[in-house]
């Protein structure tokens, strides 16, 4: 195992080092370093650690929302209004819909197999956006109009909606009714993942200012915090709850509240994410199947750009009637593409599942994420110097 880590540490950072020094994201490097090493190609990645992938990359996950909390301001998320509530569902539904109709022509499938597709396809990925966004911020690139802001409160929330679209749907296609209960979830647990986070993070910043201990302690604190939060999440069958909108919630108390403490925890978190940020793309590369992506031919890669021009043309909806220029709103299109998290824990379960449509879901994640990740990233790195202005 401690052989796998190496690998996976080494070669991810060189991998990803090569692909900046070609003007390409490091993701790139870093999501080939696991197909490279994964079970589907030199297999060197310990499989005990592809065990608990899944608990590493959440683990990444809730270390870069943490960072989101500290760097984001509250009174910059008021501002951005409607179009954050709107970025939150309507590209995932537009993206949806274009699956529901561009799949059944182009690979044959049945609707509801194509509804399941697209509600794996339809996440943006958090663990590509989230990073860029917060060096927006840091950069002061569209912060009159708060667009990382608006990207970054869609992204925490567009997965939870997406998410509950395919619990629903992978219901019907095991002969289960829908419930309305399955639609009332999605704002009961983003509610209460705020109210959880708003509340925790009120009392850990009481906690901070009572007593003194260095800032090394304070993130472990948080981080556990963050755990039981996720925990609580898997464990609560009764409660719908968002945890990582509660973990991204309480940065947020805690930047407000504590502000001097925020910016040095934030730059704590900065330094773990360099080793978290290797380890989650790796990962997520490691399962990826690359024959899947070589046996798809054409046809599925059509599909993706198809879904994924119905997904900015969600975005532009959501940006009528604001005061963003058309470079801003081009911008916020191509941001909102980058897909990898969610479809790297969820392609595999229609086929876990016993689904007719397992593999060919499985194979349109592989291939998403491959086609997305990079592309988005990409387009991010290429385009904010020239379609946002500084501050």
């Amino acid at each position: 195992m401690l052989a796998s880590i190496a690998y996976i540490l080494l070669v991810g950072m060189l991998a990803g080092w090569l692909c900046k020094k070609v003007y390409l994201p490091g993701l790139l490097g870093m999501l080939m370093t696991g197909i490279v090493l994964g079970p589907h190609v030199l297999n060197l990645i310990d499989e005990n650690i592809l065990l608990i992938s899944a608990d590493l990359r959440k683990i990444a996950l809730i270390i870069i929302l943490i960072r989101v909390g500290l760097t984001l301001n509250i009174d910059d998320l008021k501002k951005v209004g409607r179009p954050a509530i709107m970025m939150c569902f309507v590209p995932a539904c537009f993206e949806m819909l274009g699956m529901v109709i561009l799949a059944p022509m182009l690979l044959g499938i049945s609707v509801l197999d194509a509804a399941i597709m697209g509600a794996v396809i339809a996440a943006v990925s958090p663990a590509v956006v989230v990073p860029k966004m917060i060096r927006l911020i840091e950069e002061g690139y569209g912060r009159k109009h708060g667009i990382p802001e608006l990207i970054l409160a869609g992204a925490s929330v567009d997965d939870v909606f997406v998410i509950v679209m395919f619990t629903t749907f992978t219901s019907l296609a095991q002969g289960d009714t829908i419930s309305v209960m399955s639609f009332v979830d999605i704002p009961l647990s983003i509610i209460s993942g705020i109210i959880a986070g708003w509340l925790i993070g009120g009392v850990l910043a009481l906690f901070f200012r009572q007593f003194h201990m260095r800032d090394t302690i304070k993130v472990a604190i948080i981080l556990s915090v963050a755990f039981l939060l996720v925990t609580f999440e898997d464990q609560a069958m009764m409660i719908p709850f968002a945890s990582l909108i509660a973990v991204m919630t309480l940065g947020l108390v805690l930047k407000k509240q504590r502000e001097a403490v925020a910016v040095r925890l934030s730059s704590k978190f900065n330094k773990l994410w360099v080793i978290a940020e290797v380890m989650l793309f790796v990962l997520v590369g490691a399962i990826v199947d690359i024959n899947y992506a070589l046996n798809a031919g054409i046809a599925a890669i059509i599909l993706i750009f198809g879904v994924l021009l119905c997904r900015m043309a969600g975005v532009y909806v959501c940006m009528i009637k604001t005061k963003l220029t058309s470079k801003e709103r081009l911008f916020c299109m191509l941001a909102y593409t980058p897909k990898a998290t969610v479809q790297a824990a969820m392609g595999g379960v229609p086929l876990a599942m016993g689904l007719a449509c397992g593999n060919i879901v499985l194979t349109m994640a592989v291939i998403a994420i491959i086609i997305t990740a990079p592309f988005g990233a990409f387009m991010i790195d290429r385009s904010y110097p020239r379609l946002l202005k500084k501050d």
